[in-house]
């Protein structure tokens, strides 16, 4: 029986993982902010299979939190925890951020920092038992920045930079790290977007993600052609690049 934290649990991407692994009989620990809404998801994750679901509080921008956090989830899941997901995120209105360095080093740290803060803090755990899985959704937004959520690329940049990293480092200690690329989403999100045919679901990318654990994947483009996709605009020429409208 797995042991999983997820962290950001309340976002449709999460829910839908957690659905997976509760189906396989997984004990689940959830952290988010709004208490109502993770007593909601348990309750359905416990009728899903899941013979226990705890839950726990955090504001991730509270950085000072974060230790107590982790510390009632290894309780919660006694004996070590198999696999963690880190998974909370927003999506900033790019106009705003340019208009706003406030705005944009809220959001910069609301996505990248708190997130990056987080991963360090699993690996000395995760390093200390010596296994497990640590899988962070980042998104294929920072693979190259555009003009349209260049902040939110940056950001998502970071993470998977400093995931690379941390997989790299881990390696040897028995920990896996799995970086999680979405496309395009249809979630709460991003529900004032029109929506085509290059949109998945949250269970689609849920599956991807619970699948993706399993099969210890190193990075995980969701769906799949994105990595064709990403890989043909990382490779157009910078001075074509600046000149189109993405």
């Amino acid at each position: 029986m797995q042991k999983v934290l997820i962290i950001g649990a309340t976002s449709a991407i999460a829910e839908a993982t957690a659905r997976c692994f509760a189906a396989e009989g997984a004990t689940l620990h959830l952290v988010a902010r709004n208490a109502q809404r993770l007593d909601a998801i348990a309750a359905d994750l416990r009728v899903r299979g899941a013979p226990q679901v705890s839950v726990g509080i955090l504001d991730v921008d509270n950085l000072a939190a974060h230790a107590v956090t982790l510390d009632t989830a290894e309780q919660a899941l006694a004996g070590g925890i198999d696999v963690a997901l880190v998974a909370h995120g927003t999506l900033p209105d790019q106009s705003a951020c340019s208009a706003s360095t406030e705005i944009s080093l809220r959001e910069f740290h609301t996505n990248a920092v708190t997130t990056i803060a987080l991963l360090n803090a699993l690996a000395q755990r995760f390093e200390r038992q010596g296994r497990g899985t640590i899988a962070v959704i980042s998104s294929v937004a920072g693979d190259r920045g555009r003009q349209s959520n260049f902040l939110y690329g940056s950001a998502k940049a970071a993470v998977s930079t400093f995931a690379a990293g941390l997989r790299n480092r881990l390696f040897a200690r028995g920990v896996h790290v799995m970086t999680v690329k979405p496309g395009f989403v249809d979630t709460p999100m991003t529900a004032q977007f029109k929506k085509g045919a290059l949109w998945a679901s949250p269970q689609q990318v849920g599956e991807s993600i619970h699948a993706g654990i399993a099969k210890r994947r190193d990075v995980l483009y969701v769906p799949g052609f994105w990595r064709l996709i990403m890989l043909i605009i990382v490779s157009v020429p910078e001075f074509v690049f600046k000149r189109l409208k993405l």
